[in-house]
């Protein structure tokens, strides 16, 4: 079958009855398409711009986004339990409590203790044995609460092993403290326990405790 080509001057110069007498033909070799791919850009979809900006609109402010600690025991009945008083009370808050097993508990190291004018005036630093003091006293409220048999006497330290000071404490730290019981003779009145402290995921200090009960 043959096939009519005609161009845009052909229509132009065309008359009507030109145009209505002959049907209208191309070939598919004579269909151009100027357009190529080049010629569009790539649109973000609009669902993911809706997102992108009710996710911001949403952000939580950072000081709605932090937890705060939960309180198991207040300082009051931290002083029910351990005989220590200011200044020299190093445990603000209990956080977690096992009976007899274990204690988790926190120290809000803040530029008003009394150790810092002295330890260092110029780089305030909390003093390590006064981290292992803070974790011990974490150690005798797991031995002496009365619901496991405590005397709500004082204990001593026996032995200190493997004790190691990762990163300094600072003014502004929170020190949280895991002590955890590993052996007790309660004949001789004995327990051996493990402790570390922590300020967010970093291990600052840890160790072994031997106390006496008495």
């Amino acid at each position: 079958m043959a096939t009519t080509s005609l161009t845009t001057n052909s229509l132009l110069t065309s008359s009507p009855s030109t145009l209505s007498s002959k049907p209208l033909s191309l070939s598919p070799h004579q269909l151009s398409f100027p357009l190529s791919t080049s010629h569009f850009k790539k649109i973000k979809p609009l669902h993911s711009s809706l997102e992108s900006s009710a996710a911001a609109n949403d952000k939580t402010p950072i000081e709605l986004s932090i937890p705060a600690y939960p309180t198991v025991m207040d300082v009051n009945q931290i002083r029910e339990i351990l005989p220590h008083r200011f200044p020299f009370l190093l445990v603000d808050r209990v956080i977690e409590y096992n009976p007899g097993v274990s204690a988790v508990a926190i120290k809000n190291v803040t530029i008003n203790d009394n150790f810092f004018p002295g330890h260092f005036p110029e780089r305030p630093i909390m003093p390590g044995v006064l981290m292992v003091e803070a974790m011990a006293q974490v150690g005798g409220i797991v031995m002496l609460n009365p619901e496991v048999g405590g005397s709500r006497e004082n204990f001593f330290f026996a032995g200190i092993d493997k004790v190691r000071f990762r990163k300094p404490v600072v003014a502004g730290d929170t020190l949280v403290m895991r002590m955890t019981l590993t052996k007790l003779q309660k004949r001789f009145g004995i327990a051996k326990m493990e402790g570390k402290a922590y300020v967010g995921a970093d291990v600052v200090c840890e160790g072994e405790f031997l106390m006496a009960m008495g």
